[in-house]
C-alpha cells in the first residue's frame, strides 16, 4: 500500500465498523474502494462471494471489476458481485420472485416500455398522451420516494398529481398483469421484500458480509433504504462519497443521505481524502473557493503537491 496516502490507507484498512470516505474530486476513490475489496479478501479473509460492491454505471462498475481483477490476478474472485445498484436489485428479485407474486421468467420494462404502457393506459380512458413522458417521470420519482399510489393520491397538491397517482395506480395493475417490473421496481420491490420478510433479508445479510457503495450523494431513498436492510446489524458497510459532486437530483438524489448515516450508524467512521491527484494548487484555490459556497454536510479542503500551476 506504499503508493496510498495515510488517509487512503486507513479507509482501505478500516473494518471495525461503517465508514464513510468522503472523496473530493481526483482524491482517488476509486483506488480506495478497489483496493479495499482486495484487502477484505486478501487480509481479512473473507470470501469473494461475502462482499457486494455496487455504483450508478455500468461503465463504472467494468472499470472497478478490472481494477479488482488486477489486483487479485491469479486468485478465485467467483461469487464477488461488483454491480450497479439495479443490477444488484435484480438478483435479488430473480432469487425471491415468487414472494412478491411474479412468475418466473418477468419481464424488465425498460423507459420506453413504460411510456408505452402509460400512453395505452390514457389513450384507453380517451385522454391525450401528450402527458405520458410527465406521468411516467411522476411515477418514477413516487417509486424512488416510495409511495404507494394511494399515497401519491393522498399527497396529491394539484388535479395534474391527482390524476398522475391514478394512473400509477392503474400502470402498477397493469405491470402486474404483464408479470413485469420496471427499472425503479428493482430496488423498491427488493425494500418491501425485505420489509415484509424478515428471514429473507437475513439470508441477503449473511450472503452480503461487506457491502462498498460508491457514488453515494447519488442515492435516492428507496436506494439509502437497500444499503440500510442490506449493512444490518453487522453494519460492515463502506460507503464513498462527497456531497459537493452530487449530479442527480433531478432523479430524487439526496446528499443529505450522507449526514443520514451518521444517525442510522452511531458509530460511523469519517475519513476524508483531500489530497487531490489531478489539478494544481492555482486550480483548487479556485474551487475550495467555489465549493465553500455550498451547504456543506462535512467540512474539507482540496489541497495538491502538484505545485501552484
Amino acid at each position: 500500500m506504499s503508493d496510498l496516502n495515510r488517509p487512503q490507507r486507513e479507509a482501505v484498512r478500516y473494518s471495525e465498523g461503517p465508514v464513510l470516505v468522503l472523496a473530493g474530486a481526483g482524491s482517488g476513490k476509486t483506488r480506495v474502494i478497489t483496493r479495499k475489496i482486495a484487502y477484505l479478501i486478501e487480509h481479512i479473509g473473507l470470501e469473494p462471494r461475502h462482499i457486494a460492491a455496487v455504483t450508478f454505471t455500468n461503465k463504472a462498475a467494468r472499470e472497478m471489476k478490472a481494477r479488482v481483477g488486477e489486483l487479485l490476478r491469479g486468485q478465485n474472485t467467483r461469487g464477488l458481485n461488483i454491480s450497479t445498484f439495479h443490477t444488484l436489485g435484480l438478483n435479488i428479485l430473480r432469487k425471491n420472485f415468487s414472494d412478491l407474486d411474479l412468475k418466473p421468467g418477468f419481464s424488465l420494462f425498460d423507459e420506453q416500455d413504460s411510456g408505452n404502457l402509460i400512453q395505452e393506459l390514457l389513450h384507453n380512458d380517451g385522454s391525450a398522451d401528450n402527458a405520458a413522458a410527465a406521468i411516467r417521470w411522476r411515477i418514477s420519482e413516487w417509486k424512488n420516494a416510495m409511495q404507494t399510489p394511494q399515497q401519491a393520491e393522498l399527497s396529491a397538491q394539484s388535479d395534474q398529481d391527482i390524476r398522475a397517482a391514478r394512473v400509477y395506480a392503474r400502470y402498477q395493475k397493469s405491470l402486474r398483469a404483464y408479470n413485469a417490473v420496471d427499472f425503479d421496481d428493482l430496488i423498491l420491490l427488493p425494500v418491501q421484500l425485505f420489509d415484509r420478510f424478515p428471514a429473507t433479508l437475513e439470508k441477503w445479510q449473511n450472503r452480503i458480509r461487506h457491502l462498498l457503495v460508491d457514488e453515494y450523494q447519488d442515492t435516492n431513498l428507496s436506494q439509502y433504504q437497500l444499503v440500510k436492510q442490506l449493512a444490518g446489524i453487522r453494519q460492515a458497510l463502506t460507503v464513498v462519497g462527497d456531497d459537493d459532486q452530487s449530479i442527480y437530483s433531478w432523479r430524487g438524489a439526496r446528499p443529505e443521505n450522507l449526514a443520514q448515516l451518521k444517525v442510522d450508524f452511531p458509530r460511523l467512521k469519517v475519513i476524508k481524502l483531500e489530497q487531490n491527484y489531478r489539478s494544481t494548487g492555482r486550480i483548487l484555490q479556485a474551487a475550495n473557493q467555489l465549493i465553500g459556497n455550498n451547504p456543506h454536510l462535512f467540512a474539507k479542503r482540496l489541497w495538491s503537491k502538484l505545485g501552484p500551476g
